[in-house]
């Protein structure tokens, strides 16, 4: 795993899952939500903030991008900035490794409609825009198309089963199906 980048969506972001990414001497994309929604609240207002003063006085880095795929033209702005231009976070020495706060603005525009989704992340990374432009879409892709098909074709979601060894099983198996049906 050492050099490895691992982007976890906000179900799983406790804190030690960061402490053994940096243990294993890999970096972290962290999807921050209503998880922590205290940390949440604090970054969310926080950047608000400073996009209403334009960053006047705060190092940042920044990139903006347009991408068009299947019918669909995504503007992304990235914004990425240190730790150590925020307040505290909340129960920021839990995070360990934590360097950068990034928030992603996605204006989606699908036929003749334009969605704005503004998401935020914590990352062990040097942060580089155009590079978590590439990263974070890429998890993305999976969420969207394994997640969503596991879901979608196995109501892996509404699945009730939690104990001992049979959630992975059935995960396992979920998935050797799926790969099965895409063989087809």
């Amino acid at each position: 795993m050492a050099g490895c980048i691992i982007t976890i969506d906000a179900m799983g972001t406790p804190t030690a899952i960061a402490s053994q990414i940096c243990n294993a001497k890999a970096d972290y994309v962290l999807a921050l939500k209503g998880n922590h929604p205290t940390l949440y609240g604090q970054v969310k207002n926080w950047f608000e903030q400073q996009l209403s003063q334009g960053f006047k006085g705060i190092i940042h880095s920044y990139d903006k991008r347009v991408e068009k795929d299947h019918h669909c033209t995504e503007k992304r702005q990235i914004w990425c900035v240190p730790i150590s231009q925020q307040q505290t976070l909340h129960n920021q020495d839990n995070w360990v490794g934590l360097k950068w706060v990034v928030m992603v603005v996605r204006l989606p525009h699908l036929w003749n409609e334009t969605i704005r989704e503004v998401k935020f992340y914590l990352t062990s990374l040097n942060c580089d825009p155009r590079n978590l432009g590439q990263v974070i879409p890429l998890h993305w892709g999976v969420e969207n198309g394994l997640h969503w098909t596991l879901d979608v074709t196995f109501s892996e979601h509404a699945c009730g089963v939690r104990t001992g060894h049979a959630p992975q099983n059935l995960a396992l198996l979920r998935r050797i199906a799926l790969n099965a049906l895409n063989l087809e």
